[in-house]
């Protein structure tokens, strides 16, 4: 825990007690502060309560004594509408901030120069944020890992010299710390998110751009309008800025070309990586993932030997494009996570022959966005829900049977991947859908799908069981 010890003595009310927000609580009491919590669920509250943590309806608070309201991210603070803490707390000029705002204020106050690296962005931000931290880690450097990725920021080890840290920031967290400024912050893409927190897609990218705007290094994806007029505006401002881009060449920063990572600098560009052996790294979406992680690496004084050596034993994020097992030419991949189309495109478009598992329940549009990947697909294995749905857009363009099941769809799927003949192929479970109708969450259906692929007989296991 790192006891928030620069709110000690002072008057704090904070609304929500899920994880993050108790956390918070806790933390805030440790270190000194008078804290009054609450939640509209009395289960968090009656929780809190027992942990000694003082509650009380925030309604019935003398808000002219409160120091801040400390809001967990899931609370709405703008839109579609405030929520009425927020709105009590600006009636009488409280300021209102997040657990990752009381981050950076202990780290100021407690070892101001720990190398703090934090990471936003629509897509790949939990990809990016976990392979900067293994980087760190293989090359021997005390690593703390949290914020959005699921580790409450509150609940990791204190600020100390030599002690970095790695913290993935969503758009919510950025919008309570306005006092954001990591040594090196990474913005990676925007594309329309969240606009029922943030109203327009103009105020979800100018909170995004907080984060970088605040940093001593900013490291942005600039494949997107909205990223590249980011990185013009910061530099403007005196920023340091780092420019990324899997589709084009840079002046001045990290680009890629195909699985080569290429690093500009004053006119001259050299290879800084190599991709192509990495099975965790496949893509080019995962080519900007890995560009960041090397330019933030980079930026906190890391040599490039050592990136490199973190980079090769990347174990991947569980549950988005895990090598999970091999037989032969064919791969299993555990791709759970992708719970609609745009999330299992970059899959797809990662292998070259494809027997994919598809199938849950579906969302709005289904498949027909990826019709351009049909062709990958040697056969396509159906379950849950929408396989009816399925089946009729890949129609007369994708062999497919429907499964039904997960461990009828892997058993099939390995077994005519195993008679197939035209070289290397992939296993691959991408839904494209939520789990809901027969797994409790993504999770599990990713931990079932590597349980049958470890049943099947000789296969090499890639992950623990």
């Amino acid at each position: 825990m790192i006891p928030v010890t620069t709110f000690k003595g002072k008057a704090v009310a904070l609304f929500g007690l899920g994880g993050s927000g108790f956390a918070t609580a806790m933390a805030l009491a440790a270190g000194g502060a008078n804290v009054t919590a609450w939640d509209d669920n009395p289960a968090s509250v009656e929780n809190a309560s027992t942990a000694g943590i003082r509650t009380a309806d925030l309604r019935m608070l003398d808000w002219n004594g409160i120091d801040a309201l400390v809001l967990s991210p899931g609370v709405p603070l703008t839109h579609p509408k405030p929520h009425w803490s927020a709105d009590l707390a600006r009636a009488a000029g409280v300021e209102i901030i997040g657990d990752v705002e009381l981050f950076v204020r202990e780290r100021r106050a407690q070892a101001p120069d720990c190398p703090f690296i934090a990471i936003t962005g629509t897509n790949g931000k939990s990809t990016t944020t976990a392979l900067i931290a293994h980087i760190l880690r293989a090359s021997g450097r005390d690593t703390q890992l949290g914020g959005n990725i699921g580790t409450a920021v509150l609940t990791l080890d204190p600020p100390k010299a030599g002690r970095f840290y790695v913290v993935e920031c969503s758009s919510y967290q950025i919008d309570l710390a306005p006092t954001l400024n990591p040594s090196a912050g990474i913005l990676l893409n925007l594309t329309p998110d969240h606009l029922d927190r943030h109203g327009t897609m103009q105020h979800y990218a100018e909170v995004k751009e907080r984060l970088v705007a605040g940093s001593c290094t900013a490291i942005v994806g600039v494949d997107d309008t909205f990223c590249a007029m980011i990185a013009d505006r910061v530099e403007r401002a005196g920023t340091k800025v780092v420019r990324i881009s899997r589709r084009n060449v840079v002046a001045d920063g990290i680009h890629a070309d195909g699985a080569r990572l290429l690093l500009a600098q004053g006119g001259t560009s050299r290879e800084i990586a190599d991709l192509s052996a990495i099975q965790t790294l496949r893509g080019s979406h995962n080519a900007q993932n890995a560009a960041a992680a090397v330019a933030a690496c980079l930026a906190v004084g890391l040599g490039e030997t050592e990136i490199r050596a973190g980079l090769a034993s990347f174990p991947g994020l569980k549950h988005r494009m895990q090598p999970v097992g091999r037989k032969g030419d064919t791969l299993f991949v555990n791709d759970s996570k992708a719970t609609n189309a745009d999330a299992a495109a970059p899959a797809l478009s990662s292998f070259e022959r494809i027997y994919w598992i598809a199938g849950g329940v579906p969302k709005e549009g289904g498949i027909s966005t990826l019709g351009g990947f049909f062709p990958k697909i040697a056969k396509a294995y159906l379950i849950g829900e929408a396989a009816p749905a399925f089946a009729a857009t890949l129609g007369e363009a994708v062999p497919f049977e429907i499964a039904g099941t997960l461990e009828r769809a892997v058993a099939d799927a390995a077994a005519d991947a195993e008679r197939d003949g035209h070289g290397p192929a992939a296993v691959l479970l991408s839904p494209a859908c939520a789990s809901f109708d027969q797994y409790k969450n993504f999770e599990v259906r990713g931990d079932a799908f590597v349980k049958h692929v470890a049943a099947l007989p000789g296969v090499s296991m890639l992950v623990e069981i």
